[in-house]
C-alpha cells in the first residue's frame, strides 16, 4: 500500500520527467529541470494538503465551544417508567441545578415520553423546540430530539438502549467558559495511507460497546487493509445510518497509553473508489483522528472501539489527549 506522499511523488514524476522518442530519459540540464519541477510539485501538493488539514482542525474548536456544543454538557439523568418530576427543588425525582424549582413532569410509558405541566403551570420563559412549552408527546430520536430550553439550559430526551435519558446542557458551563484549547500532533503525510477495501457480503453487524454499558449493533460493510511502519493492519468501519455518505471508524492505538484519549478516537472517511460493494481503494488520513465527546465531559454516551479496531501500533497523528 502506498502512502499519499508516495502517490504525490509518482504523479509528479509522471507529469514532469521528459522522454526522448526512444522512451529513454534525457540527462544533464533537462533531467535537473525535471527533478526541480518534481520537487516543486511535491512541495506544492504537501503545502495544499497541510492547509486542508489545518482548515479542518480549525473547525473543531468552534464546534466544541458552541453554545450547544459538547463542552456545555452538565448532566445525564435517567427517566424511570411512570411520572418523573423535573426541576431544581429537592422534591423532584430528576434534579437539575440552575433550573426552575418545578420545570415540568415527564411521563414514560413504553416507548412514549410525554411532557406535562407542573402544578401552577410551566415556568415563564420555558420553551419547547423554540416555542412556548406545551403539554404533549415528545420526540425521543437521536437525530431530532425534542428540546426544552430555559435561560442558559437546554434539555433533550434521548433513547439509550431500552431507557430514556435527559441530556442537560448549560451554555455557561465551566467546561466551556474555561476551555483550554485542543492539542494536535503536527501534520505528517506518513499517516495518510491508501488502503485496500475488502467488502463484506453481506455486511456484518459489529457489536459496539458504549461507556454507559449498552451495546450498539451497527452494520460494517467491509474491511480497510493497509500497511503502516511495515505492519499490515486492518480496520472495520461502521455505518451509523443507512443514508450515511461516509465511513465511521472507532479505533484505539498504542498512543492511548500516553498521549491520546485513553478510550479511543474517531475517524471519518469517504467511501472507497468503487463503492462499498466492490473491491477498491480507500484513502485514510489519520491526521484527522479526533476525540469523542467523552474526552471532554463525563455526561456523554460514547461508543468504544470494538475488538477488531484495537491496534497495537502507535499512530502519532491527529488529536491528542485534552488537558483541563
Amino acid at each position: 500500500m502506498r502512502t499519499l506522499i508516495t502517490g504525490i511523488l509518482l504523479e509528479a514524476v509522471a507529469l514532469t520527467l521528459p522522454f526522448t522518442l526512444e522512451g529513454q530519459p534525457q540527462h544533464s540540464a533537462a533531467q535537473a529541470a525535471a527533478q526541480a519541477a518534481t520537487s516543486t510539485a511535491r512541495a506544492d501538493a504537501e503545502s495544499a494538503w497541510k492547509q486542508k488539514i489545518e482548515a479542518w482542525r480549525a473547525q473543531r474548536e468552534p464546534e466544541l465551544t458552541a453554545p450547544d456544543g459538547w463542552l456545555t454538557l452538565v448532566a445525564l439523568d435517567w427517566l424511570k417508567p411512570g411520572v418523573n418530576t423535573v426541576g431544581s427543588a429537592t422534591d423532584n425525582k430528576v434534579r437539575i441545578p440552575g433550573a426552575p424549582a418545578h420545570l415540568g413532569l415527564l411521563t414514560v410509558s413504553g416507548k412514549t415520553v410525554q411532557l406535562l405541566a407542573p402544578s401552577g403551570g410551566f415556568p415563564d420563559g420555558l420553551q419547547l423546540d423554540g416555542q412556548p412549552a406545551r403539554e404533549g408527546p415528545l420526540s425521543a430520536q437521536d437525530a431530532r430530539p425534542s428540546t426544552l430550553s430555559w435561560q442558559n439550559l437546554t434539555i433533550a430526551v434521548l433513547p439509550r438502549g431500552d431507557r430514556f435519558a435527559l441530556r442537560v446542557k448549560d451554555s455557561a458551563a465551566p467546561t466551556r467558559t474555561a476551555f483550554r484549547g485542543l492539542r494536535w500532533y503536527a501534520p505528517d503525510l506518513r499517516y495518510t495511507v491508501e488502503a485496500r477495501w475488502i467488502p463484506t457480503k453481506p455486511a456484518k453487524t459489529l457489536k459496539i460497546p458504549t461507556v454507559i454499558g449498552t451495546t450498539l449493533n451497527l452494520p460494517s460493510p467491509g474491511v480497510a487493509e493497509f500497511t503502516l511502519d511495515g505492519k499490515k493492519l486492518r480496520l472495520e468501519p461502521v455505518l451509523e445510518d443507512p443514508h450515511d455518505t461516509s465511513l465511521f471508524f472507532i479505533l484505539r492505538d498504542a498512543t492511548s497509553q500516553t498521549t491520546t484519549y485513553q478510550a479511543g478516537r474517531f475517524l471519518r472517511t469517504g467511501f472507497p473508489d468503487h463503492g462499498l460493494d466492490q473491491p477498491g481503494t480507500l484513502i485514510i488520513d489519520f491526521n484527522q483522528l479526533y476525540n469523542p465527546p467523552c474526552a471532554y465531559t463525563p455526561y456523554a454516551t460514547c461508543p468504544l472501539p470494538p475488538e477488531e479496531n484495537r491496534l497495537s501500533v502507535a499512530i502519532e497523528a491527529g488529536e491528542q489527549r485534552y488537558i483541563q
